[in-house]
């Protein structure tokens, strides 16, 4: 269970983050400084109780449109090997020290747990509120066979990261009790190993309300799994969309 201290944080995540964004290839803005606001998010706990993780969603108001972002985030009490790609920055905790800010979708802690939940083994916790669970946040599988067989799958090892204008591909390599279950999946597979995608949306768009929480958003018939989770409009409307996607791996 995460613990929620209400302490001070130099720099704030929101500071770090404008610094940060530009530099992303999936970010919108001009060329003015980020204008970012808090619209939503959620938490995940890690096993271990290691690591801190926090999936924000953030408004950046700067331009003609204000335009929402999906930041997944961890925060560890020293620098991750091999994740130098990832780093945000560092900051001053109020009671824990330095912690270094990492970039998510670079951090196999999140990228296990975000897999989980699509699962549903791991439960969105709120952001603000120790041991309370965030039910606008919602992960499923597609109720096909293919997807069936992620169900009985895991993270294993290191995932392949690729940032672009639409948002970060993930490829996972997971392993699973049979062979047979991972090329069911419609993966890379040999034996009991596998290759899936898991695409993290970026620029976030709110759905039709019409669509209700189990929509899948338009991922397209070739999607394994949705998660999708609810954030504030500029003008204070609910909204809720697309947050992540698993899918088949490409041949």
């Amino acid at each position: 269970m995460a613990v929620i201290h209400h302490t001070t944080l130099k720099p704030t995540k929101l500071e770090l983050l404008t610094a940060w964004l530009p530099s992303r290839p999936w970010y919108r803005g001009a060329a003015q400084a980020p204008q970012l606001a808090r619209v939503g998010g959620f938490r995940l706990d890690d096993p271990q109780g290691e690591v801190g993780i926090e999936c924000l969603v953030v408004t950046d108001r700067s331009g003609d449109r204000p335009v929402t972002y999906f930041v997944p985030l961890t925060y560890r009490g020293a620098p991750l090997d091999g994740a130098e790609r990832g780093l945000v920055g560092t900051l001053e905790h109020g009671l824990l020290g330095r912690r270094w800010i990492y970039d998510g979708a670079h951090d196999p802690v999140l990228v296990g747990q975000l897999f989980a939940v699509f699962q549903g083994r791991a439960v969105p916790q709120a952001q603000d509120v120790t041991d309370a669970r965030d039910d606008s946040v919602h992960g499923r599988l597609a109720e096909t066979a293919a997807a069936a067989a992620v169900g009985s799958s895991a993270v294993a090892g290191a995932a392949t990261v690729v940032d672009a204008a639409h948002g970060t591909e993930l490829v996972l390599h997971t392993s699973t009790g049979a062979g047979g279950e991972a090329e069911a999946a419609g993966a890379r597979s040999t034996g009991a190993r596998a290759t899936l995608g898991l695409r993290i949306e970026r620029v976030l768009a709110a759905l039709p309300r019409e669509r209700g929480v189990g929509s899948t958003g338009g991922a397209g018939p070739e999607c394994l799994g949705t998660l999708t989770g609810a954030w504030q409009s500029a003008d204070g409307m609910a909204q809720r969309g697309l947050l992540a996607t698993l899918h088949a791996a490409e041949r």
